[in-house]
C-alpha cells in the first residue's frame, strides 16, 4: 500500500523566506528511555536560538483514532491492519504537520518516526520491505537519535505502579505469554533486536540515555551540533518570537472580553 501526500503549499514562515529543504530530526528509542523529555527539551533549546522549529509527536489523528479505538476495543486489529491503520495515521502527520514545516526551511523535530513502525510492526512479523514501502513517501531523516537504555530500566519505568498493561501495548495480541507482563518483555526485547540493527546499519545513532535529565540533554546538543549544520539558516526576530509564542499560547485572551471577570 503506497500513501500519496497532499498538503497546502507555503511560501514563507513568520515572513521569512528561507532554504526549502528544510532539517528533519528524529527520536527514537524504547518504551521508557526519557526520549520524549529530551525532544522538547531540545525543542527549546532551538527556539531558544531563534530558529524556526516544530515539535511534533506520534498521536492518533482524528481521521483514524476512531477505528483504533473500535479496532482495540473489539481485539480485531490483525499485525498487518495495525501496521496500515499506524501508516495512514502517520501518513496525515506528515502531510499535515512535518512536510509543510521542511518545505519552507524549517526543523522538525519528530517524537518517533517511521523506525517505530520498523521496531513494532516488525517484531509483530510484518515484513521490513511491506514496512519500507508502505512508509517510502517520508524521506530519511538528517538525523535519527536512538535513545538507549537498559530493558530493566525501561520496564521498571513503565511498569512501576500500574496494575495492568493494555492488550496490545503488551503484545498480547502475539500469543507470546498468556502474563501480561511477560509478555511485554518478550515485546520489548524483539523491538530492541530491531533497533539494534537500525544502529549497526548506520540508520539511527545510538545515544546513552542512562544518567541526569541534564546529562543526557548534553549529550543530546553534542550529537545535534556533531551532525547539524545550522549557520546558513535565518534568525527568527525577537518581536516576530514574540508574536509566535503569544499565538501558541493555551491562554484563551478572546474569551476575556470588555468588562469581563
Amino acid at each position: 500500500m503506497r500513501f500519496r501526500v497532499v498538503y497546502p503549499l507555503i511560501d514563507d514562515w513568520l515572513g521569512f523566506n528561507m532554504s526549502k529543504s528544510g532539517i528533519l530530526i528524529a527520536v527514537e528509542g524504547m518504551d521508557g528511555s526519557g526520549k520524549s523529555t529530551q525532544a522538547k527539551l531540545l525543542y527549546h533549546w532551538l527556539r531558544a536560538k531563534g530558529l524556526p522549529v516544530y515539535h511534533t509527536e506520534w498521536n492518533s489523528s482524528k481521521i483514524v483514532k476512531a477505528a483504533t479505538k473500535l479496532g482495540k476495543q473489539n481485539k480485531r486489529l490483525l499485525p498487518m491492519t495495525f501496521h496500515l491503520i499506524h501508516a495512514a495515521d502517520f501518513a496525515d502527520r506528515w502531510a499535515k504537520q512535518i512536510e509543510p514545516v521542511l518545505k519552507i526551511g524549517g526543523i522538525v523535530i519528530c517524537d518517533r518516526y517511521k523506525y517505530t513502525a520498523m521496531a513494532r510492526d516488525g517484531s509483530r512479523d510484518v515484513s521490513l520491505e511491506t514496512i519500507e514501502q508502505t512508509y517510502s513517501f517520508a524521506r530519511e531523516p538528517d538525523l535519527t537519535i536512538y535513545f538507549d537504555v537498559p530493558g530493566d530500566i525501561g520496564y521498571e519505568r513503565i511498569t512501576k505502579g500500574r496494575p495492568s498493561l493494555k492488550y496490545y501495548e503488551a503484545g498480547m495480541d502475539m500469543g507470546w505469554s498468556d502474563d501480561p507482563f511477560e509478555s511485554y518483555r518478550i515485546f520489548q526485547s524483539k523491538v530492541s533486536d530491531i533497533y539494534s540493527k537500525l544502529v549497526q546499519e548506520g540508520r539511527i545513532i545510538r545515544l546513552d540515555a542512562t544518567g541526569s535529565v541534564p546529562e543526557v540533554q548534553k549529550r543530546m546538543r553534542t550529537l545535534f551540533n556533531e551532525n547539524i549544520d545550522i549557520s546558513e539558516m535565518t534568525i527568527i526576530d525577537p518581536s516576530d518570537r514574540l508574536a509566535q509564542n503569544l499565538s501558541q499560547s493555551e491562554f484563551d485572551w478572546l474569551s476575556y472580553t470588555e468588562g469581563g471577570t
